[in-house]
């Protein structure tokens, strides 16, 4: 029963982040099978290895990524099995989209780029949805404007072309007029979003965030069934071209293109798909039934929060000036237990990065050489005041 278990959100026996790389999965279920392994390895493989070895690279990862799957650490008590974790891992290897539900600030977000970061699986493609959010932006984006702009100008070149020859008697440069009379690529007028990015071929799975789904319009649940359901989708702009040339489009990673057949793009190894919501709507029955669920739990134990906390402080880039973790945590012990107390009497009143700004900005004053726990403490009940304000407006009343 180990051989599906990848994602442990655990650190080394060091404290240090773990990182291991993801290997191909090979078993799957024969109903979330999208392409056969020979069409693959015929057409797909050497590119998707190509891909993978550039995405790999340190540089393609942002300081802002980094920070969010270094520091991540489960809510789960020590020595407990996470659902979160069987969660992912299940999400992995059944090939199947997952809803994480929560609080704002349980951590839905971060674990996305936990795994990335954990698993070697590259940059996180991003979706951040809106009222306004529509499933054909993510897939692609085809700049009709730019090209009828440069098919103008191409026209006008080759009439200039033709006229200077004219005028000078000379025969024109029939190079230079087959390329102007042929025009440029529709590839270079269109761009995959990063949903179109996650499904190209791929022998490993990419990740893709859709956070914050529920504040989506009503339809875009339903839009997105079939594409997880078959794993596949057409640029209709490439489709209507009848030709069987593959085409290079620019995707959502800078620098890496991808070429498209017949403008049909299929998945080989379907993406992990992390769709956030913080429970302020419901879903219809057919997109749940395609999606596991799970709720990401507040972290009322102080404990968790010790361990949530001292990621984030206990670095080894911290500066010279800054107090080590080791000297900072049993000051601010007292902070953290209260931040516990409130969360366990007002659930999804506050967010665990509230705490966290209470205590930089605490270890950032004067106020580690005071006693934390007295309640008054001006300068300390200002801060909370400010930093700790309640989310919602039963838990202020």
């Amino acid at each position: 029963m180990s051989d599906w278990k990848f994602f442990t959100a655990q650190p080394n026996p060091d404290g240090t982040p773990r990182q291991q790389e993801l290997e191909p999965i090979s078993a799957r279920p024969a109903w979330r099978q999208f392409m056969s392994q020979t069409d693959f390895e015929q057409k797909w493989q050497q590119a998707s290895e190509d891909r993978w070895e550039a995405l790999r690279k340190e540089k393609r990862l942002d300081a802002r990524s980094v920070e969010r799957g270094a520091s991540f650490r489960i809510r789960q008590v020590e020595g407990e099995q996470s659902e979160i974790i069987t969660a992912v891992n299940s999400a992995l290897a059944l090939r199947r989209p997952l809803l994480i539900t929560g609080n704002p600030g349980s951590g839905k977000t971060s674990l996305a780029y936990a795994i990335a970061y954990e698993l070697k699986l590259g940059p996180v493609l991003l979706w951040p949805i809106t009222t306004r959010s529509k499933l054909t932006d993510a897939l692609y984006r085809y700049d009709a404007i730019a090209r009828l702009q440069d098919t103008q100008f191409d026209k006008s070149e080759l009439e200039l072309q033709i006229l200077l020859a004219k005028a000078e008697n000379q025969d024109p440069d029939r190079a230079q007029i087959d390329e102007l009379k042929k025009g440029r690529s529709l590839g270079d007028y269109i761009q995959l979003g990063p949903v179109g990015t996650a499904f190209l071929p791929s022998h490993l799975p990419r990740v893709l965030l859709i956070d914050e789904i529920d504040k989506s319009d009503l339809n875009l649940p339903n839009d997105l069934l079939n594409l997880f359901e078959e794993g596949r989708y057409e640029i209709s702009e490439l489709a209507r071209q009848k030709s069987d040339a593959p085409v290079s489009v620019r995707t959502e990673d800078d620098d890496l293109d991808a070429e498209i057949e017949k403008g049909k793009v299929t998945c080989y190894e379907f993406p992990l798909v992390i769709m956030t919501s913080n429970g302020e709507r419901d879903f219809p029955p057919a997109f749940l039934r395609r999606c596991l669920r799970i709720k990401m739990p507040d972290p009322t134990d102080s404990t968790i929060l010790t361990n949530i906390v001292g990621s984030h402080f206990d670095r080894s880039d911290r500066q010279p000036t800054e107090q080590p973790w080791s000297e900072v945590g049993p000051k601010v012990a007292i902070l953290i237990e209260k931040f516990a107390e409130d969360l366990k009497t007002k659930p999804s009143s506050l967010a665990t990065d509230q705490l966290l700004n209470l205590i930089y900005m605490v270890r950032q004053s004067q106020l580690m050489d005071s006693d934390l726990g007295d309640e008054k403490n001006e300068e300390l009940n200002k801060l909370k005041q400010i930093l700790l304000r309640r989310l919602t407006n039963e838990a202020s009343r």
